[in-house]
């Protein structure tokens, strides 16, 4: 394993929690958050985004989306409208505010990713998404362990 005894999920781990604790930080500023920011980001700044699409394509539980949603829409920075294209389902909405915040955030992940395109090349970051692609691939694979010993409690 290198150089060190850490597994890929603490590597994993270890640095999401640094991109989270950083990004935190940043939206402090702005008496925000790195989820609120998250979300804003992923709410479509013309048309707005339904809301039962907004849990899958932010990868987060629904209470947790509720949660922030309700402390966005309690800020200003969202409304919700009932979708024209299912009556069923509700449409969030930026308002200007949101739209500004949403802007704010914009700013703060392209200059990371700026600091990042700086430090390192192209070719590495193809490397690093495909092997994380891979690891994805065989942690989403339900044969992963099918091919092992069943796993028992002693």
């Amino acid at each position: 394993m290198g150089n060190t005894d850490l597994t890929i999920d603490q590597y994993l781990r270890s640095t999401w929690l640094t991109i989270q604790k950083m990004y935190n930080e940043q939206a402090s500023k702005f008496n925000s958050t790195m989820v609120m920011g998250f979300t804003l980001l992923s709410i479509d700044p013309k048309s707005g985004t339904p809301s039962t699409s907004l849990g899958p394509k932010m990868g987060i539980e629904p209470t947790s989306l509720s949660r922030t949603l309700k402390n966005l829409e309690e800020r200003g920075l969202i409304t919700r409208k009932p979708n024209p294209e299912d009556g069923r389902s509700v449409l969030i909405v930026l308002t200007e505010d949101g739209l500004t915040m949403r802007n704010v955030s914009k700013e703060v992940v392209l200059n990371f990713y700026d600091s990042i395109h700086q430090k390192i090349s192209v070719e590495e970051l193809n490397i690093f998404f495909n092997v994380l692609q891979k690891i994805n691939a065989i942690a989403s694979d339900k044969k992963t362990f099918d091919k092992k010993k069943e796993l028992t409690l002693k």
